[in-house]
């Protein structure tokens, strides 16, 4: 870890807490109640809204005609709060942030030299990634100079900062979100994203009020919801060649073993060869079926509106609790995209008389190749990112399939006359 100064620091817990004040700790640790200006009622953003309904349907009547009833098992008791009334709050002020912005972007460079300023005025640590002021147009510019010397740097897979960071921004499309994911393989900061990219479906913040907008994050008592990743671990058996048992990473036995959090998809493909993809799908230890065709894309809701989408499937709200199964062009009309409990365990791997090897990427990164005897378990984690709303979960997401994908935009019907109605 690098330093301009020597600079202490304690993350801050942060919780998710209901509109009534009660809150569920997160990591364990006692919460004080603090009473805050929201983000929704700022004239910077949106009107006040608070839905006065559950996001989660009603509980089922367990109990099913004159004699029958549920068996009761107390060992599988489990409560999730109502993603409507998921709130973040803080119990201790945060005062330290990581800016995440996309590298050699030139629109990027006054937005995030103004946020910086801004956040160093405000006596907040600020971490910056070593190789975004490697550009020669941060690092030359001497007016800036003063505050980078206040930046603690780090660099990708060598420094851990999952304990010094308290919140995150984003200054860029999606892929700063996603990459802001793959850095914290548990618990992930809460995630502010300003919409400064290409498509932006991820990032609901527009950057022209960022003053007042970080400043009420700072205060705590915003929306947020929690979008759900996947737990991966791809098992690959040594393999020798000329001699040399090759095993890089962590190895047990005679396997190396990788693990990785992916937010939007998993995606088995078979990659430069001209061959079908042939590999099997196990659920729950069951095997169910073959995919057949050019791969298929195991994603999450959030990953839902992402490579899923185009491949034919459904989009879902990020609050549903889901995986998704979608077929790359399969070599069967009848194999449609399916949607399955999150709680079950996928796994992947060459089928016996698959013809090649398959390739495997985690939210389009760290791609590498499968080989027979290898595999990919895929399950829900219980790590989710925890991504500030603008307004709520629901308004955000049909606001995004509006702006960015056009969702259901086109020219609309002509009314009819009544003289026309008669023919």
């Amino acid at each position: 870890m690098e330093t301009g100064e020597q600079v202490g620091v304690e993350a801050v817990p942060y919780c998710c807490s209901d509109f009534d004040g009660g809150e569920t700790p997160a990591r364990g640790l006692a919460i004080r109640t603090r009473k805050t200006r929201s983000l929704s009622t700022s004239s910077a953003t949106a009107c006040d809204y608070r839905r006065n309904q559950s996001l989660h349907g009603p509980s089922p009547v367990t109990t099913f005609g004159p004699k029958a009833c549920m068996l009761q098992n107390p060992h599988a008791v489990m409560h999730i709060q109502d993603p409507a009334s998921q709130r973040l709050t803080w119990n201790k002020p945060p005062k330290s942030v990581l800016v995440i912005k996309k590298i050699q972007d030139a629109s990027l460079l006054q937005p995030f030299k103004e946020l910086c300023v801004f956040l160093t005025e405000k006596n907040m640590i600020v971490y910056v990634e070593s190789k975004v002021l490697a550009d020669t147009a941060i690092a030359g510019d001497e007016s800036f100079g003063a505050v980078i010397q206040k930046f603690c740097t780090f660099r990708e897979d060598l420094d851990d900062i999952s304990n010094r960071v308290d919140f995150i921004i984003c200054l860029g499309g999606d892929g700063t979100l996603l990459y802001a994911s793959s850095l914290f393989q548990e618990s992930v900061p809460p995630v502010m994203a300003f919409h400064l990219g290409s498509l932006g479906f991820l990032t609901p913040f527009n950057f022209d009020t960022y003053q007042s907008q970080v400043t009420q994050i700072i205060e705590g008592n915003t929306a947020i919801i929690l979008r759900s990743r996947l737990r991966v671990r791809v098992v690959k058996e040594s393999r020798e060649k000329k001699g040399i048992i090759m095993t890089n990473g962590d190895s047990e036995g005679s396997r190396k073993s990788m693990q990785y959090q992916v937010l939007n998809e998993v995606v088995v493909d078979r990659g430069p060869s001209s061959y079908l993809s042939n590999v099997d799908l196990f659920l729950d230890g069951h095997l169910i079926t073959t995919v057949q065709g050019d791969g298929v894309i195991v994603s999450t809701p959030t990953g839902s509106t992402a490579y899923a989408v185009a491949a034919g499937a459904s989009m879902i709200h990020p609050n549903v609790p889901a995986i998704m199964i979608t077929p790359i062009c399969p070599h069967s009309l009848s194999f449609r995209p399916i949607v399955v409990p999150a709680g079950v365990e996928l796994k992947i791997m060459l089928s016996r008389d698959a013809r090649n090897t398959a390739w495997v990427s985690f939210d389009g990164r760290k791609r590498q190749e499968i080989c027979h005897g290898d595999s990919i378990t895929i399950t829900t984690s219980c790590f989710p990112v925890p991504s500030i709303c603008f307004r709520d979960p629901v308004n955000d997401w049909f606001e995004s399939l509006s702006q960015c994908l056009h969702w259901n935009v086109r020219k609309k019907q002509n009314y009819l006359s009544s003289e026309e109605e008669e023919f």
